[in-house]
């Protein structure tokens, strides 16, 4: 295959292809808004049509059909259903500890009943339309809710038909690996302003890559002279161009018609690929039908959440449940998300797309929806074959997720747009949507923060439901959903931890969803920071304030829920039937308000940014190493290792004589790799009964850098997938977080920290 005329002119019609006049999304919404708002003007002012509407609903509400009744039996007896169904769960999860066909068919067919269940009771027996107020927030809630249900029951139906495809991996590699299929590649690397030490690992990382006919190019789109002379020292490929127009998607688009190969890899700037990645994805390609790979992203540093609660090797990256389990369901219904990085395209159905997609700041979504939109292949080998750096603060954390909301949203107002894009099959669209409603969930989750301070402030009941419905209904939908969360998503995340997770950025989440549907291209690219150091604490005030301010309202409800109970539970109301509704109703609001006060509480702990004095990231790789201090050999082995330096454990020599001040320079070899390298030692201890060595390496030269390169990042098979910890694990995690801070108990910041990627 050759190289075609493609360039940004063939672009341009794409990328001037937004909605604009009139947006549909947009006068949906807002005609939404305006019924609504006419709907409840009308029933506050006394309306009569609509108030005998609403008096009738409430009238089924009161009288619901028999089969919604509660069984007149005993209390304790309503609890045999929830005991029976978490029995068989948990008997189908300990035969199978991860998901199988039949397994998942039981455990996700239970689900969808309960889900059902949980539904009809919800919506005829639970609304609270008494009056205006009370039938506001009641609806408002169920309306929230059926949100996050709607997108929850289509993600259960598409977990009936997952993929595994290592397996086929595997089949099809054979061909590459003996050379009976063997495609020109080009490995693009976009760059902006990504420090040069990053550069040059994920360049030494892509040169290294087991496969022959390849050629890397480092794409600046700065046209920075270091970065070019970094590409003449590794010897790639550097182009750049005159601008920065469409930013990534640009970048990429400029450099299509100055590579020739037949398939197009592109890994960002921080993303370092094992050896074998090339040979465990071009294989697909045999079919001419599949015209991209994705494959998961895997971060060799521990993300911003864990780390600042001391939980770099508990908690997985925040990404895990996108790879383990969204991308898996994407791939049953052939909607693979093309996710920026760590992706095979084929260049023949690249230019048939028309490019890149310009014209949102999601350039690989709407990449992705386009090819399958022509009939192409999308794949998602769940491998793990590169890592790159996840965001090292809580504010770059924020900047990704929320420029990647909008991008997503903006599918509303583009062509591009898989609910409308001809040639897409129902199944598609329908997970399309799924990921639509996604970032609409945090609109949910802000208003199951407020809903509580309705209870107290306003004296609203939203949920009508007495204890013997809550458990004959409610507890074994909620949990059945508990139980099997984490086994879902194998093992990625907790519910409980998902929460705290997704609380941090609800409230800038909630703001960005609602001014895209208004303003959908207000704003422009944002490159993720990367690289950065830190020597101090900083709490980020701008997503505290909003969560302080809830908090200390909730705290304020809390309060007043409960000292409301004490006075009516002592005869603060004469009539015994309002009394126990009030008393329901308010005993729920201090059930969630003094949840919604843990969470926020680890929330802002989170907050609070601890430093990061090293920018190498730190390895636990044990290696056997050989060193010399002046006429005296000593041997040991490794516990920690980087591009910098090493910890090394003494195991036979005894200990290097050291005085303050000394400069002790050490020959040294790390003997697996046959990598002899010069080193001074920086520090020197006990630790678990060894002598224990840091050294900092010196004049390390091109050569032994790339040996470094491929021994920390290229090795096939090292970036694993942990497990999270479980529910109970979790809730102890929380309290044990509550009252032993990092803050407060473990600034000691090391020297050399320890990442979180087990190697």
């Amino acid at each position: 295959m050759t190289a075609s005329n493609f360039d940004n002119n063939r672009i341009k019609p794409f990328a001037s292809a937004r909605i604009n006049s009139p947006q549909t999304a947009t006068l949906v919404m807002l005609g939404f808004m305006g019924f609504s708002a006419v709907i409840v003007t009308a029933w506050f002012g006394g309306e009569g049509r609509i108030s005998r509407i609403f008096q009738n609903l409430q009238l089924l509400q009161e009288n619901p059909p028999m089969w919604l009744e509660v069984p007149m039996v005993a209390g304790e007896y309503l609890t045999i259903p929830t005991v029976l169904l978490m029995l068989i769960v948990l008997a189908v999860m300990q035969i199978s500890p991860q998901p199988r066909r039949w397994s998942r068919w039981i455990v996700v067919g239970l689900l969808l009943i309960l889900t059902g269940r949980y539904l009809l009771w919800r919506s005829l027996s639970t609304l609270n339309l008494t009056d205006p107020l009370n039938g506001v927030f009641s609806v408002g809630l169920f309306s929230l809710e059926m949100l996050i249900l709607v997108s929850s029951t289509i993600q259960l139906v598409f977990m009936l038909n997952t993929k595994d495809r290592r397996r086929e991996a595997d089949r099809l590699s054979v061909d590459v690996i003996n050379g009976n299929f063997t495609p020109l590649v080009d490995i693009l690397i976009p760059t902006y302003n990504e420090p040069n030490f990053i550069l040059k690992r994920t360049v030494i990382g892509c040169q290294a890559l087991e496969y022959s006919h390849k050629k890397v190019y480092l794409l600046d789109d700065t046209r920075r002279l270091e970065v070019k002379q970094l590409a003449e020292e590794l010897g790639c490929e550097y182009l750049t161009r005159p601008d920065n127009l469409y930013a990534k998607a640009g970048n990429l688009n400029h450099a299509i018609d100055r590579t020739q190969g037949d398939l197009i890899v592109v890994f960002d700037a921080d993303f370092v690929p094992t050896k074998n990645f090339l040979t465990r994805t071009i294989g697909f390609f045999q079919d001419s039908k599949v015209a991209l790979v994705q494959t998961p992203q895997s971060f060799y540093n521990a993300d911003p959440i864990a780390r600042n609660l001391g939980l770099d090797n508990v908690l997985t990256p925040e990404e895990e449940v996108f790879y383990r389990q969204i991308q898996p369901l994407r791939d049953a219904a052939g909607s693979v998300i093309c996710s920026g990085t760590s992706f095979v395209v084929c260049r023949r159905a690249l230019e048939e797309a028309g490019g890149f997609v310009t014209d949102s700041l999601s350039e690989d979504y709407f990449t992705g929806v386009r090819l399958s939109a022509r009939g192409y292949r999308l794949v998602y080998l769940d491998e793990k074959l590169s890592a790159g750096l996840a965001a090292e603060n809580i504010s770059a954390h924020a900047t990704q997720r929320l420029r990647w909301a909008r991008g997503t949203l903006q599918a509303f107002f583009i062509d591009a747009n898989p609910l409308t894009i001809k040639g897409l099959n129902f199944w598609q669209r329908l997970a399309h949507s799924e990921g639509l409603l996604h970032w609409f969930a945090s609109i949910s989750r802000l208003g199951f923060l407020l809903m509580p301070l309705a209870y107290s402030f306003l004296g609203v009941i939203p949920v009508r439901a007495t204890p013997m419905e809550l458990m004959y209904f409610f507890l074994p939908y909620y949990i059945v959903n508990l139980t099997t969360f984490s086994w879902l998503n194998y093992r990625s995340r907790s519910a409980l931890l998902s929460d705290v997770y997704s609380l941090i950025l609800t409230f800038p989440l909630a703001l960005t969803t609602i001014q895209v549907m208004f303003n959908p291209f207000a704003k422009g690219f944002k490159v993720t920071p990367k690289g950065t150091r830190s020597d101090r604490y900083f709490f980020n005030w701008n997503l505290a304030c909003p969560l302080i301010l809830i908090f200390v309202l909730s705290a304020i409800s809390l309060w007043r829920n409960w000292g409301m109970c004490m006075l009516q539970t002592h005869g603060g109301l004469d009539n015994p039937l309002e009394v126990a509704a009030r008393l329901k109703g308010l005993s729920l609001g201090c059930l969630w308000s003094g949840y919604n006060l843990i969470v926020i509480w680890v929330a802002l702990l989170i907050l609070l940014d601890v430093p990061k004095l090293d920018v190498n990231e730190w390895f636990d790789l044990r290696r056997t190493v050989r060193f010399n201090v002046g006429d005296r050999a000593f041997w040991g082995s490794t516990t920690m290792i980087s591009e910098a330096g090493a910890e090394i454990a003494i195991t036979q020599g005894g200990l290097p004589t050291i005085s303050p001040g000394d400069y002790l320079p050490v020959s040294l070899t790390i003997m697996e790799e046959k990598l002899k390298l010069t080193a001074s030692i920086n520090w020197m201890g006990f630790r678990e009964g060894f002598s224990i060595v840091r050294v900092q390496f010196e004049e390390v030269q091109l050569p032994q850098h790339r040996r470094l390169v491929e021994m920390l990042f290229c090795r096939p098979g090292q970036w694993k997938s942990r497990c999270s910890p479980g529910e109970l694990r979790s809730l102890f995690i929380l309290f044990q977080t509550l009252f032993r801070p990092r803050v407060l108990f473990n600034r000691r910041v090391d020297i050399l920290p320890i990442a979180v990627a087990q190697i």
